[in-house]
């Protein structure tokens, strides 16, 4: 096995083949079984049959699983365009937050895989600098800071969005349906007395969508960096 990293390996020399294939095609692959299927759809027997190619062939390109899932990853990272260059720190950190979102939306498996350590593909790279850059503070370790906060958020809030979704279709029942469902066991508890702020949230909340809880909660992280920093 190779030492170096897989953005840093070349590919194997080009050779007369009824099946073309190249790490970009298999990557596309991956990511095409993963969209339909989830993460365990993806495995190198399976890319390579969609391929229509032997496996053993994509081990000249891919090594490991973790690097087709690191490459995967980057690719991903790859299509979130980065804010415009004249934005300010709100409008583009903004920008980011929702391409996040869109992007995992689109690759649900997307969220369940970034770590707490960055990933270091070229698309992931420029994300990052990109992204850095749009808050213009002297001190780097404050401009770390805030995009850390603002990409918890954006993880948690998009990673409880993508939850719903999984659990709707592994029950068959929407959100109202399951509260319905469930109404008369919560009414029980809440006529105990013990639960009064639960018992508002049922009765007295409104029905958003999940765009609308989205941006609102960003807003919240926005302000409080922007008091932080007297921004």
């Amino acid at each position: 096995m190779s030492n170096e990293p897989v953005w840093d390996r070349p590919e194997p020399p080009s050779k007369p083949s009824p099946t073309p294939l190249s790490r970009e095609l298999i990557v596309s692959a991956a990511i095409r079984l993963a969209d339909e299927g989830g993460l365990d759809d993806v495995s190198f027997r399976k890319v390579a049959a969609a391929l229509n190619a032997g496996p053993m062939r994509l081990y000249g390109y891919v090594e490991t699983k973790d690097e087709l899932l690191d490459l995967m990853v980057d690719e991903v990272y790859g299509e979130i365009t980065p804010p415009p260059a004249k934005s300010d720190w709100r409008s583009g950190l903004k920008h980011v937050a929702h391409e996040m979102r869109d992007a995992a939306k689109r690759h649900e498996w997307f969220i369940d895989l970034p770590s707490g350590r960055p990933h270091q593909g070229p698309h992931s790279l420029a994300h990052i600098e990109s992204t850095l850059a749009t808050v213009r503070l002297a001190d780097i370790d404050q401009v770390l800071g805030v995009v850390s906060a603002v990409m918890a958020y954006v993880f948690g809030a998009v990673r409880s969005e993508i939850t719903e979704l999984r659990a709707e279709r592994a029950t068959g029942l929407t959100e109202e349906q399951w509260q319905r469902a469930s109404g008369p066991y919560m009414e029980r508890m809440l006529a105990t007395g013990r639960f009064p702020l639960l018992g508002r949230v049922m009765f007295e909340s409104t029905d958003r969508d999940h765009a609308e809880v989205f941006d609102t909660g960003l807003g919240y992280v926005l302000d409080g960096i922007a008091v932080r920093h007297g921004f």
